[in-house]
């Protein structure tokens, strides 16, 4: 399916742009890390870093920047509010449906469906959409939240359909601009930046964590969503999709309680549909008000885990890894005489894997090797994540009888808090929080293990050898280096 004709992409200010010796142009950069060629005869194309699609060709050239995480698109037009209905599932907590429902009444008045799961209380809930003037579909029975997801989409009547839980607060105009997404007839689904966020004067140290580092805020790097990009998932928190497609694939899994969102997200890239994240466009949830509700629904995201691989395979990996960048990261966190030698080793061999799937243009080789230590960082960061947060059990244990294991933990715990000053603003309840975010959501990925006797979602999945340079008669050719970082599902 054609872009529109006058549809615009930037390419990301990341994105190393090299010309060629024969007038083409090479593109390094995107998630995963990729080059891409184009041919002379095409390479003007892209114009003060833009592509504007005006024929196939450049509506070809667009695409595979998309695709690639290359660009972004530049200057969407919002959506029709006439075409957009939001839906809203529920199952008590009328105080949060009230500013989940006051922050869509606002000057711009969209048709909203609340979705009462059998509440306990259904006549406070009532009561809450009757003065917003929404409408109320109640159900007899719970069917959680996919559920009511599906039985408010079989009532949309609309081209697109936007999904608001209870506790999200989401402005119309941002709700109308992520719908602009879909102007790309290959987009199915668009999330924003879904922050944390509490109405207290003075939140708990807590809440001021799960403010500064939810789970469900995923970045600020826009992309392509699919397994093994820089954003492997999107929340249900807060989506707008267009209510076709959604349908085709017969919405939500219904079956699901937990991980519904990441399923939704992977069988949409399994047909063929394009899933876009949007961080520019911020909705903002409402965190947990107690401790135990906080770890709580961590564990419980790590349940979700297990199911997710038995039906996806290695998507749910906890982290994706080349060997010599494993390598390199082990002996790093290892910290022992042969731990330098070791990742010099392994970072010269990465080196010489990107050199060979990089078109042959001036400086490959530099290019290369500042690619490669870029991927070290990713693999130090992933691993470190896998010793203290998905495989902590087995780390606890094997620290007891190993000090090259307790050398890595503390190792791996320097390399988690240089990441926590990047993202962050850092404070002693944050690393705290971290510590206990990465307990919990460990623990629930084991269980959910042990209850499916699976160790798909704990098993990391080593990456191919890249592709080797493209010929210089290739027009468009993206090639995947697979040293770049990942994005794992559940707020990993």
């Amino acid at each position: 399916m054609r872009l529109p004709d006058g549809f615009t992409v930037r390419v990301r200010d990341d994105v190393r742009l090299v010309p060629t010796a024969d007038g083409g142009l090479s593109l390094v950069g995107g998630s995963p890390l990729r080059s891409m060629r184009l041919a002379s005869t095409v390479a003007d194309r892209v114009a003060g870093r833009q592509v504007r699609v005006h024929d196939a060709t450049s509506d070809v050239i667009a695409r595979r920047l998309l695709d690639g995480n290359l660009a972004d698109p530049a200057d969407l037009t919002p959506a029709d509010r006439a075409e957009l209905t939001v839906v809203v599932p529920a199952h008590d907590r009328p105080e949060l449906l009230d500013r989940c429902l006051a922050a869509l009444s606002g000057p711009c008045v969209l048709r909203v469906i609340v979705v009462d799961d059998a509440s306990r209380d259904p006549e406070a809930v009532a009561e809450v959409v009757r003065r917003h003037g929404a409408t109320l579909l109640a159900l007899t029975d719970n069917v959680g939240p996919a559920g009511a997801r599906n039985a408010g989409l079989a009532r949309v009547a609309t081209t697109y359909v936007a999904f608001v839980d209870s506790d999200v607060a989401a402005a119309p105009e941002m709700l109308a601009q992520l719908a602009g997404h879909l102007a790309d007839p290959r987009v199915a689904l668009v999330g924003p930046l879904v922050r944390g966020h509490s109405d207290k004067a003075r939140p708990a140290w807590f809440e001021r964590h799960d403010m500064a580092a939810s789970s469900l805020s995923l970045g600020t790097r826009a992309c392509s969503v699919r397994p093994g990009a820089a954003v492997g998932w999107l929340p249900s928190a807060c989506l707008v999709a267009r209510t076709s497609t959604l349908r085709e694939v017969d919405g939500f899994a219904g079956d699901l309680r937990v991980g519904e969102d990441v399923d939704l997200v992977w069988r949409l890239v399994e047909a063929g549909h394009v899933v876009r994240y949007a961080p520019d466009l911020e909705a903002l949830h409402e965190v947990r008000g107690t401790i135990r509700g906080w770890l709580g629904r961590k564990l419980v995201y790590g349940t979700g885990g297990a199911e997710l691989g038995r039906r996806h395979g290695s998507a749910v990996a906890p982290a994706v890894l080349s060997p010599a960048m494993a390598a390199a990261g082990a002996a790093i966190l290892a910290g022992r005489w042969w731990s330098a030698p070791a990742a010099l080793a392994s970072l010269a061999w990465g080196g010489r894997v990107v050199s060979e799937a990089l078109p042959d243009v001036p400086g490959r080789r530099g290019l290369a090797a500042r690619l490669a230590v870029r991927g070290l960082g990713w693999s130090l960061r992933q691993e470190s994540a896998l010793l203290l947060r998905h495989w902590w059990p087995l780390t606890l244990v094997a620290c007891l009888f190993s000090r090259t294991v307790r050398r890595m933990v503390l190792a791996a715990l320097v390399v988690d808090t240089a990441v926590a000053f990047h993202e962050t603003d850092v404070r002693p309840t944050t690393l705290i929080g971290r510590r206990l975010d990465d307990l919990a959501y460990g623990a629930g990925l084991w269980l959910g293990a042990a209850r499916s006797r699976s160790a798909q979602c704990l098993t990391p999945r080593l990456v191919r050898r890249p592709s080797q340079r493209p010929s210089s008669r290739s027009q468009s050719s993206p090639r995947p280096a697979n040293l770049d970082g990942v994005g794992t599902p559940m707020g990993t």
